[in-house]
Order: structure tokens, then C-alpha cells, then sequence
């Protein structure tokens, strides 16, 4: 059993009817209900660690907007097992997980003493080149009802020449992060793991292949 879950799979229409006259009985007392409490939880570092100063010969690589598929983008976490997905419930991220995992990317470039300069979204700096970064899986995976999930997360990257947008090179990452028990402690536990994890080798992908853009300037 996924811990605090909501199922959001498709009912029958009598589920449906049975659900609006159950609704309309208690809209009354709406009101005065007290919403279930809510944890919040984040994954990533803290703070960046800064390496210092950059070499003259740094490559400038703009991180465009990161996107998420609908269903894990915002602050719900999603769990899976077999063909049916549930949310977490009483469990959010502190803000839209695509934020935070963006932060965490940017956090990882900026520890990383390297030829590579990450461009924020908020700076105007002019690029060599663009990093485009697209996940696409990025939930909590149950072999079995009850047993101990793991986080599984893939993303598409692409480094693009700029301005012609040429692809130099194109990755396809996957991560499989085991939590240590069926809890959400330990499966956020397993979020930062595995993002960190992922972080590590989109850094290390975009320094062995900004070279060619290097080369070309």
C-alpha cells in the first residue's frame, strides 16, 4: 500500500453519482471541515557551492526552461504500481518540482569546477551554447502493493550550437534510486539521491561535449 495515497484512476459513472450526492449532502458542513494536514519536503542542496572563478576559456551553456510531464510537474509526488498511479497524499513538495529540480542542476554546474558557465533563465549573458533538458519519468515505483519503492527518473538532454541551433550532442539519462523503507521520509530520501545522482552525469556529458562547440567558435 502506498503510504497516505489518493487514487486518481477512472471510476464508473455510479461512483461518479454516488460521489455528487455525497457532496451535495455535506456542502452544508464544508465549511467547517478541517482540511488534512500537509508535510512539505524538498530535495536538493541547500546552498550552492561555489568553486570560484571561472577560466577566460569557459564555455557559456544557457539552461533553457526544464519541463516536466502533467502529472509530477507541481508540488504533488506520484507513486506507481503496475498500471495504476496514485499521489502521495499528506506529502508535497515545497514548491513545483520542476523548480526545484532546476535549482538542484544549477547548484550541481555551479560546484563543479569545470570549463562550463550554466546560464540561468534570469540572465541576459550571451550563450554558446543551449542545454535543453526534458524529464520525463519522475515518480515513486512499487514492484508490488506494500513493498519498498524506488524512485525512478529519466531525462532527454540535448546541447544545442548557438545561434544556429545546431545539435551537437543528445543524451538520454535514467536513474533508478531504491528508498531504504516505505516511507515518505525515505522515499524524498531517495528523490535527492537520485536527482544528485542524475545532476552528476548531466555535468559530466555537457563538459565532454562543449568542447566541440569550443573548438568551432
Amino acid at each position: 500500500m502506498i503510504p497516505g495515497s489518493t487514487l486518481f484512476l477512472r471510476r464508473g459513472l455510479a461512483g461518479l453519482a454516488a460521489l455528487t450526492v455525497a457532496g451535495l449532502g455535506l456542502a452544508g458542513c464544508a465549511l467547517l471541515s478541517t482540511p488534512d494536514p500537509v508535510q512539505l519536503y524538498r530535495f536538493g542542496p541547500l546552498d550552492s557551492a561555489f568553486v570560484g572563478e571561472r577560466s577566460p576559456a569557459t564555455v557559456q551553456v544557457a539552461l533553457r526552461r526544464i519541463e516536466f510531464p502533467d502529472a509530477v510537474s507541481g508540488e504533488r509526488i506520484l507513486a506507481v504500481t503496475g498500471n495504476e498511479a496514485a499521489y502521495i497524499g499528506g506529502a508535497r513538495w515545497v514548491s513545483d518540482a520542476e523548480d526545484l529540480y532546476t535549482q538542484s542542476l544549477e547548484t550541481a554546474f555551479a560546484g563543479s569546477p569545470s570549463n562550463v558557465r550554466l546560464i540561468g533563465g534570469r540572465e541576459l549573458t550571451r550563450a554558446d551554447v543551449s542545454l535543453d533538458v526534458d524529464v520525463t519519468t519522475f515518480e515513486t515505483r512499487y514492484a508490488s502493493a506494500g513493498g519498498v519503492p524506488r524512485v525512478v527518473i529519466s531525462a532527454r538532454a540535448r546541447l544545442l550550437s548557438m545561434p544556429a541551433r545546431d545539435v551537437i550532442s543528445e543524451q538520454v539519462f535514467s536513474v533508478s534510486q531504491p528508498a531504504d523503507e516505505n516511507r515518505i521520509s525515505a522515499i524524498v530520501a531517495a528523490y535527492d539521491a537520485a536527482t544528485q545522482d542524475l545532476n552528476q552525469q548531466i555535468v559530466a556529458w555537457t563538459e565532454a561535449n562543449v568542447g566541440r562547440a569550443a573548438a568551432a567558435r
